[in-house]
């Protein structure tokens, strides 16, 4: 069985190309001989002239200026003297001393066992300046055993209301060398420092 149909298969597939041999040819034959009659249209040839690339490795200086014959003229100072200055003028800035007042509730400077390393000037307070306030301000803090301030509280500050937060917030940025007892640091409380708060007159 499955020989025999092997067989029709091969017959079958030798009788189609038999005749697409034959119909390519006719179809060929059928074609517009009209489209090989055009002229054709011949496209110039583009040559690219060879260019011969030169570098030029070789570094042109700039000539060396001539020597000036005599030195220039020495210029006027001028004179300090003659500056005419407005004694009324008023340099409204603020300045901000902070004076230390260790001790106070705490160890008393005759120790000398904890000492301030850096302080911090505080920032005037912005509606303090407007208002030409004047005052001061007492923060009580401890030091630790590193010497860095925790716990920083106002105490004793005129007027009320102006410089309180400045004042804190200066004091947390106090560096002290801290006390030792029997080569221990150890942290000290109550220690207070006062920020006086002046205008430039």
């Amino acid at each position: 069985m499955n020989y025999l149909r092997l067989f029709f298969g091969a017959v079958l597939a030798f009788t189609v190309t038999v005749f697409l041999f034959v119909l390519m040819p006719a179809l060929i034959e059928m074609a517009d001989k009209g489209l090989d009659d055009k002229k054709r249209t011949k496209i110039a040839d583009i040559a690219m002239p060879d260019v011969e690339i030169t570098s030029n490795v070789k570094e042109v200086k700039p000539a060396k200026p001539e020597d000036p014959q005599e030195p220039p003229p020495d210029m006027d100072q001028p004179d300090i003297d003659d500056v005419d200055a407005n004694p009324d003028a008023v340099n409204m800035s603020p300045t901000v001393s902070a004076d230390v007042n260790i001790g106070l509730g705490g160890l008393t400077s005759a120790d000398g066992e904890y000492l301030p390393i850096v302080k911090v000037a505080p920032m005037y307070p912005r509606r303090a300046q407007s208002r030409g306030i004047e005052g001061y301000c007492t923060v009580e803090y401890t030091v630790t055993k590193l010497g860095s301030i925790v716990d920083p509280v106002p105490v004793d500050c005129v007027p009320k209301g102006y410089f309180e937060r400045q004042s804190v917030k200066a004091a947390h940025k106090f560096k002290y060398k801290p006390r030792v007892v029997d080569g221990e640091a150890i942290e000290v409380f109550g220690v207070q420092n006062r920020f006086t708060y002046e205008l430039e007159k």
